[in-house]
């Protein structure tokens, strides 16, 4: 069963950036080892794993409005993906963290903002508050604070012209959102026509919302209706500005509350453009629009935390749902000066609230098997309603937070939902039994010991276990592995329901089963053609793209490619003892027993000897004289080159040479682009690697006869 799967609200098939066994998509472990403990190639792996998450989290959050993790999860691994590029120099070009997350729906036109749309950095911690104050008065000193509500609804841009409503858009990507323009027109709070003095041109920014009163209302309407409730507002706020069917926005209760003036355009007799926040408040209800009489102008950041707290104790009486607080720099002109990075603005902060919670009992607690084998265990509850949402199971983590929770069947637990999200047990308030669970010590789906890797549990049956088998088959299927096109999540469950593939060998028998594979609901003739073609094609496949698709654990695209490298050949890659793999760039020890355990396994054997007889992985033993160019040669990229970094990567390790993610004494040369890494350079002079400019590594290139930049064109017809 993949992560996924343990959620049962989640179809695989809606995912739209990351594959379903992405680890870091549905309660993923944030408990990251320290970066220092990481090889290259393990960090370049698995903040890949975070980019494809973080995206399909923000596709989920902003445009479906249907999150799959808590916000302070997000916030955690968006923080280890940080962490991980500037540790180790890793290229941000298209990277998540250099944008802010959405983008626009296909049905709906797209609009660019008027002003990027940012978002903020964010914490439930205190002293992350008085870090970003120490911050601010560093860089342009002492400063007042307005604090506002953190609304939990769905943002948009609002555009008067002449006074006028003209338009509206959701913040999308922050730079184009959707064309929102009639949905936003039925919301009876915002005006067509502003009141009072205003610019020829005015664009604002907002937050559209559904009162809890109006809410509970609408819900009732629709279960007396027949129809399914929606889980909370700011889901039912973000689908509805979404519909295409603007009757059916105008039925529903839409409030919006403004908050800051993105742009302002008037002539020398108009009014002028506040040069506050606080003066932007005023300006903004005066002109005819709906702001929040909560807001306060602070003098200190000690002032902001009290009013986070005060504000906290009165949520529960709001008639409108938020999950913290914004600090805002005051002074326009410092806000100005203090600017903003590609994803959010450094002049503001969120001051986060602690997840709500409620007491139950847990009726039972089982244990579900992901792909990789990871054990995962889920209470099973008394329903409750936390925060307005029935809640009937909450993961318990791991066997190491049962055992701090000393949870077992029977006890009364208090149930959160962190970041008003996912479930999970916070406490037990009563203890009914005399010990926590005992957590199997074998799997409960095909009996194999259970072995501890840290805190996490896994089963040690691979590729014979029935719960990772139907896993094994979508990853080896995926484009982490041999991407072959056509069996994604669903269909694989279909064929695995219909007795057609069981184990990976299977698919390769499907071609001998055209007719029963042709008869499926939902095939015919054209799509088992097409796909028996594509399975035909993937009976010689690259190694490396075998070695990761096979799912060996720890073991992602870049240690394959090392694998293959050095070993040539699957048989010598399968026979290596541990010494041996440990002696592959960026393996060590951990990654080196995992392998090994890998191949000895038994069962794994026997799946990969019946693989073996319908796959004949390519062998890429290296390439000597003048086929190698670059035989020999090993540098590290960092900086912005005139192509990109993969490109040339792909180039030295296609011509013989090692292209490695840090510097090391076996490193020959350095190469060294624009806005360079200071940790690779700093490496290299404590190792005494030479640093070559691009035109140096291009003229090094040209004695070996090869030519810089690579040809796209030439590497294309040496590829065919």
């Amino acid at each position: 069963m993949s992560h996924l799967e343990e959620h049962a609200e989640v179809d695989p098939a809606d995912l739209r950036f990351a594959d379903p066994d992405n680890p870091y998509l549905v309660d993923p472990d944030a408990d990251f080892e320290p970066t220092d403990a990481l090889s290259p190639a393990a960090a370049a792996d698995q903040a890949a794993l975070l980019r494809d998450a973080v995206r399909e989290h923000d596709y989920r959050y902003y445009t479906r409005a249907d999150p799959l993790v808590a916000d302070r999860t997000y916030d955690a691994l968006f923080a280890r993906l940080e962490d991980l590029e500037a540790a180790f120099d890793l290229d941000t070009a298209g990277s998540p963290t250099q944008a802010v997350g959405g983008e626009t729906l296909d049905e709906l036109g797209s609009v660019e903002h008027v002003r990027p749309m940012r978002s903020i950095d964010q914490s439930g911690e205190a002293d992350d508050v008085r870090e970003f104050d120490e911050r601010v008065r560093r860089e342009v000193g002492d400063v007042e604070y307005v604090c506002e509500p953190k609304f939990d609804g769905l943002s948009v841009e609002v555009v008067y012209e002449d006074g006028r409503y003209v338009r509206a858009s959701t913040r999308g990507d922050g730079e184009t959102g959707d064309d929102v323009t009639a949905q936003v027109r039925t919301i009876r709070s915002i005006p067509e026509r502003l009141s009072g003095e205003y610019p020829d041109f005015l664009a604002v920014r907002g937050e559209v919302f559904i009162p809890r009163d109006a809410f509970q209302r609408h819900n009732r309407e629709r279960v007396e209706a027949g129809e399914e409730p929606f889980a909370n507002p700011r889901n039912a706020a973000a689908g509805t500005l979404r519909q295409l069917d603007v009757d059916a926005v105008a039925e529903r209760p839409l409030d919006c509350f403004f908050y800051d003036v993105l742009g302002w355009e008037a002539d020398g007799d108009g009014p002028a453009e506040p040069d506050s926040q606080w003066a932007e408040l005023s300006t903004l209800d005066a002109l005819g629009l709906h702001t929040d009489s909560r807001a306060e102008l602070v003098g200190d950041v000690e002032a902001a935390v009290d009013y986070r707290d005060d504000l906290m104790a009165e949520r529960e009486r709001l008639n409108y749902e938020i999950d913290g607080v914004v600090i805002k720099v005051n002074d326009r002109a410092a806000c100005e000066e203090l600017g903003a990075t590609a994803r959010s603005y450094r002049w503001a902060f969120a001051y986060k609230f602690p997840a709500r919670s409620e007491v139950t009992t847990v009726e039972d607690v089982v244990v579900q098997v992901g792909r990789t084998g990871r054990l995962t265990p889920v209470a099973l509850l008394d329903p409750v309603d936390v925060g307005g949402v029935t809640v009937s199971r909450a993961t318990l983590h791991n066997p190491d937070e049962i055992a701090a929770l000393g949870v077992n069947v029977g006890d009364r637990v208090r149930v959160k939902r962190a970041g008003d999200v996912i479930p999970q047990v916070d406490e037990v308030v009563e203890s009914r039994s005399d010990e926590p669970f005992a957590f199997p010590e074998t799997c409960p789906v095909c009996g194999s010991d259970v072995e501890r890797d840290g805190p996490v549990a896994f089963c040690t049956g691979g590729l014979t276990c029935e719960a990772q088998a139907e896993r094994a088959v979508v990853h080896y299927a995926s484009r982490g592995g041999l991407d072959i096109e056509g069996l994604g999540a669903e269909r694989v469950e279909q064929l695995r329901e219909a007795g057609l593939v069981e184990r990976l060998p299977d698919l390769y028998r499907l071609p001998g089963r055209r007719d029963e594979l042709a008869d499926l609901e939902g095939w015919g003739e054209t799509s088992a053609g097409n796909l028996i073609d594509e399975i035909e094609a993937a009976r010689e496949p690259p190694l490396p793209a075998f070695l990761a698709a096979l799912g060996i654990p720890k073991v992602g695209g870049s240690t394959a490619r090392n694998l293959a490298r050095r070993f040539g050949s699957f048989e010598a890659v399968r026979s290596a003892g541990e010494a041996e793999l440990r002696e592959v760039d960026d393996v060590g020890p951990t990654v080196a027993e995992t392998v090994r355990e890998f191949f000895d396994d038994e069962g794994n054997a026997a799946v990969l000897d019946d693989l073996l007889a319908h796959v004949a992985p390519e062998e890429t033993e290296p390439r000597a004289g003048d086929d190698a160019p670059l035989d020999g040669l090993t540098v590290v990229f960092t900086g912005s080159l005139s192509v990109p970094r993969g490109d040339a990567e792909d180039l030295v390790r296609r011509l013989g040479g090692d292209a490695t993610g840090s510097v090391s004494g076996n490193t020959d040369y350095l190469v060294v682009g624009d806005d360079p890494g200071a940790s690779k350079r700093s490496d290299a002079d404590d190792e005494g690697v030479p640093e070559l400019n691009e035109d140096e590594f291009a003229d090094l290139l040209a004695e070996r006869g090869v030519s810089w930049p690579p040809d796209q064109e030439e590497e294309e017809e040496e590829e065919e």
